[in-house]
């Protein structure tokens, strides 16, 4: 029987868009920039193709999609949204039960 790691099947789940909306959903929860930056990137690096298949799909370059998600990175929402369509996702809004 042929082992698995667990970033391999991390990485396999994460290739499901509604997996990849859930784990980056509660990335935000977090309210984290760190956090979501890494979800976002752990979600990018589980994708076939790797970040030119991703950086095609978005109508982005390959170098910025790096430069953005390096753990220094600071997307613009305009390059985040591009990059969401790529990987099949959106931007949502929901109220935020804490404020209640």
């Amino acid at each position: 029987m042929a082992s698995r790691s667990v970033r391999q099947t991390h990485s396999e789940q994460l290739r499901n868009p509604e997996v990849a909306a859930e784990y980056m959903n509660q990335a935000l929860l977090s309210e984290d920039p760190e956090i979501i930056l890494m979800a976002i990137r752990n979600v990018v690096d589980a994708q076939e193709g790797g970040i030119a298949s991703l950086a095609e799909k978005s109508n982005l370059g390959r170098e910025s999609m790096y430069k953005m998600l390096s753990p220094k990175g600071n997307p613009k929402l305009s390059t985040l949204t591009s990059l969401l369509h790529g990987l099949g996702l959106h931007l949502q809004v929901a109220p935020n039960r804490k404020a209640s």
